[in-house]
């Protein structure tokens, strides 16, 4: 896309910006420039490099998953508003 093909007044009512005439030439000249180094980019021969999805290699930082013993029935259900059959007791909400 060249940078005579960008609508830059739509672009910035996508945007939600208000811009002046002034602001509107400068936009389109540098999206002109950020398509251009894009299509200077698709030159590159890049079939031997592998597709990621981070440019780092990215770690699990959970905790790790382990059996601990639960919360015992009847606390869990101590302070209930409302209960039966051992359950909380909720209003419907579907009609």
């Amino acid at each position: 896309m060249a940078s005579g093909e960008i609508d830059v007044k739509y672009v910035a009512h996508l945007a939600r910006l208000a811009l002046t005439a002034d602001e509107e030439k400068k936009l389109g000249a540098q999206l002109g420039q950020i398509l251009g180094y894009i299509e200077k980019l698709r030159e590159l021969d890049v079939s031997h490099v592998e597709a990621t999805a981070h440019a780092v290699p990215m770690t699990n930082v959970t905790r790790a998953d382990e059996i601990r013993p639960s919360l015992p029935h009847e606390e869990a259900l101590r302070n209930a508003p409302k209960k039966g059959g051992g359950l909380f007791v909720v209003p419907k909400i579907v009609e």
